[in-house]
């Protein structure tokens, strides 16, 4: 008897290790730590230092706010994740299940939003008050805490008053981008507003299609997002036209003085869009593994929109 305890013991908490895990979507921290990385990058081609310490405190204030982010969306979009997972959810909409299928209690989801919105908010205390890098180093990082923290969280919760997509495009675009470049150089060049609009566009269409499977549940849970008000077939078109200004904008930002090799590297990522663009024209997001294979592909324009910039930078500057 006392031998099997140990191993009971274990198995919860890997269990709990586990669901830990699965609630802080580590893959998802791609979106926000890529575009943070991108403006390092961009700041030691432009500028030609990093400084280390500075990139690895702010690079886990990043990530411990989307951790809260992530958080308080599976705390308080409880109801709404329930009834995706009995109607229309892939596998990226309709959160990560943990909270909806009991693997971690409810209220410890809400706790940790709390726990890790307050360290990054230390941490922003010491990169300017120790590193110094400038006044406008708690500003920036107050703007992603704000939209970050209560994209989900009452009373303002974003996600419902169809202006969530606009602020994750921003926050997951431009800020991230604009904050690492001024955190390296203490100001933020006119590139970074150029750079930064593909990556918006890109992260902002992840939203709106991830919100198509979801349309369901979010309609009766009385959730006002885009593809709520729009419906599906408006918001079809405002995706295709969000990737053509994403388009367009890369092409503006090399302009601006990137190598050119950034377009070698991006034809990957356009062609991939440019199918989704067809797919979307032609209502294939009417079909479920369709959908979500176009949820998918999208992840990957965004990702690889960061990735493109960042490989050319950093390859034209070695």
């Amino acid at each position: 008897m006392s031998a099997q305890i140990p191993a009971r013991d274990t198995k919860s908490k890997g269990e709990t290790i586990k669901g830990w895990i699965q609630l802080s979507r580590p893959p998802f921290h791609l979106v926000g730590v890529l575009p943070f990385i991108l403006g390092t990058v961009l700041a030691w081609h432009t500028y030609g230092t990093i400084n280390w310490p500075v990139f690895i405190w702010s690079t886990i204030a990043v990530v411990l706010i989307m951790l809260s982010t992530y958080y308080g969306g599976e705390y308080h979009d409880l109801k709404v994740d329930k009834l995706s997972a009995e109607m229309e959810r892939n596998a990226f909409s309709g959160g990560t299940q943990v909270i909806v299928k009991n693997l971690l209690p409810h209220k410890q989801a809400k706790t940790a939003s709390y726990i890790a919105i307050v360290l990054a908010g230390v941490i922003g205390l010491i990169l300017q008050f120790y590193y110094k890098t400038g006044p406008w180093t708690i500003p920036l990082g107050v703007i992603g805490m704000i939209a970050g923290f209560f994209y989900s969280t009452p009373p303002l919760r974003w996600v419902k008053r169809g202006i969530g997509e606009l602020l994750i495009g921003f926050c997951y675009g431009w800020l991230p981008v604009a904050a690492a470049f001024y955190l390296q150089a203490g100001t933020i060049d006119n590139i970074v507003h150029w750079i930064s609009i593909p990556i918006g566009c890109t992260i902002f269409n992840v939203i709106l299609i991830n919100e198509f499977p979801d349309y369901p549940a979010d309609l009766i849970e009385g959730k006002r997002n885009l593809v709520i008000r729009l419906g599906k077939n408006t918001s079809a078109f405002l995706y295709i036209g969000m990737t053509v200004i994403a388009w367009i904008a890369f092409g503006l930002a090399v302009s601006q003085g990137l190598p050119a090799v950034t377009f070698l590297f991006y034809l990957p990522v356009f062609l991939i869009g440019l199918i989704l663009a067809v797919l979307m024209f032609k209502k294939n997001y009417l079909y479920r593994k369709r959908l979500e294979l176009i949820c998918g592909l999208t992840i990957v324009v965004n990702l690889g929109s960061s990735l493109a910039y960042t490989l050319a930078i950093w390859l034209g500057s070695v």
